[in-house]
């Protein structure tokens, strides 16, 4: 019985809280946008719409990003746990190849050509 109380109680606290949480963008959107940027009004529909997309965008659809960052991190362990040293090796040259390129803004090195000298 304390249950359905506690549920029958917590269903309308969840309704508030996203009608104000719609009711804060609409407010903030309307204040803002319009004479920073130019921008249109929006209606209290259209600034909950917004908050379900950025929810979509920021944080996909389960529940918490924590424990999708805690599967792909046990994915990688796994699979390079099973790697020979030798793989691993390789492995890493190539992500560094590939995502750990150096930048233009690097200095130069002895005998290479520095745009400050």
């Amino acid at each position: 019985m304390k249950k359905i109380v506690k549920i029958v109680l917590f269903i309308p606290l969840i309704a508030l809280a996203i009608a104000l949480f719609g009711w804060v963008t609409m407010s903030l959107w309307n204040w803002l946008i319009p004479q920073l940027f130019n921008g249109p009004v929006i209606t209290f529909w259209q600034a909950l719409g917004l908050l379900v997309l950025s929810k979509i965008l920021f944080s996909g659809f389960g529940k918490s990003g924590g424990h999708h960052k805690a599967h792909w991190k046990r994915n990688w362990q796994r699979k390079l746990s099973h790697m020979s040293p030798e793989e691993r090796e390789r492995f890493k040259q190539k992500f560094e190849e590939r995502w750990c390129r150096k930048s233009s803004s690097t200095p130069a090195g002895p005998g290479q050509n520095s745009p400050l000298s």
